[in-house]
């Protein structure tokens, strides 16, 4: 996309009343090494759940998140599992290396309306991480995928369950992602998206997942959410 001025952002923007998040990638920057832990953490469990090894348990975890949306549900679809066992271990993360960030707070703190979190993570991750970032106090409610019935973005009634719980007007909503195809659907439903873009290659996530893609459901691409945030007020 095109570099846009600052009064470009704030009009587009001028509607909105309503902020929705992403977590993981999003309201932290890759480089902060928390998904990575996640990752490992879900190949672990698939080890140990089938006895294999971790090769074996890596290319069975991206058959799930391909086929599936996440291992999550492609392990209670497969085998009816008990979801709360693997949202604990995959989220039991060292998060003591991630500094607060009060300058993402305050530019949260300052958009317009109401702010929420929409994640496919646990509730229990999305305030262990906004928590140590001093942010999740800026947040009326997180949406996790326990709320979503367990069916994950990239799919409609996802959210459209998260509209409907919260009375949102999608024209007048604001949708920030680290992942497109996450901002198919939003953009459809009239809201602003915008793509949260790593600064550098994460070698832990898929190449296509981190691509600086230009399409029409992406309203705006950065690689810098809080100076960002600050453009639009």
């Amino acid at each position: 996309m095109r570099d846009v001025s600052t009064i470009e952002v704030q009009k587009a923007f001028s509607h909105v009343n309503v902020w929705i998040f992403d977590l993981d990638n999003t309201l932290y920057p890759p480089e902060s090494a928390l998904w990575p832990q996640v990752d490992q953490r879900i190949t672990l469990f698939l080890g140990d759940m089938f006895g294999i090894d971790g090769l074996s348990a890596r290319a069975l975890q991206k058959y799930y998140y391909q086929k599936y949306g996440t291992t999550l549900k492609g392990l209670m679809e497969q085998y009816g599992m008990k979801p709360e066992p693997f949202l604990d271990f995959a989220h039991d993360i060292d998060v003591s290396g991630l500094a607060a960030d009060p300058g993402l707070g305050s530019a949260i703190e300052a958009l317009p309306g109401r702010k929420l979190i929409l994640t496919n993570g646990s509730e229990a991750h999305a305030r262990n991480v906004a928590g140590k970032l001093g942010i999740i106090d800026k947040f009326e409610a997180v949406f996790d995928i326990v709320a979503a019935g367990f069916t994950p973005k990239p799919e409609e009634a996802t959210y459209v369950k998260f509209l409907d719980q919260y009375q949102i007007d999608p024209s007048r909503a604001a949708m920030f992602e680290d992942l497109a195809k996450n901002l198919v659907v939003p953009h459809q439903l009239g809201m602003r998206t915008v793509l949260i873009l790593p600064k550098q290659f994460d070698v832990y996530r898929e190449a296509s997942e981190q691509m600086d893609i230009d399409a029409r459901y992406i309203d705006f691409k950065t690689k810098e959410l809080t100076g960002f945030l600050r453009e639009v007020v």
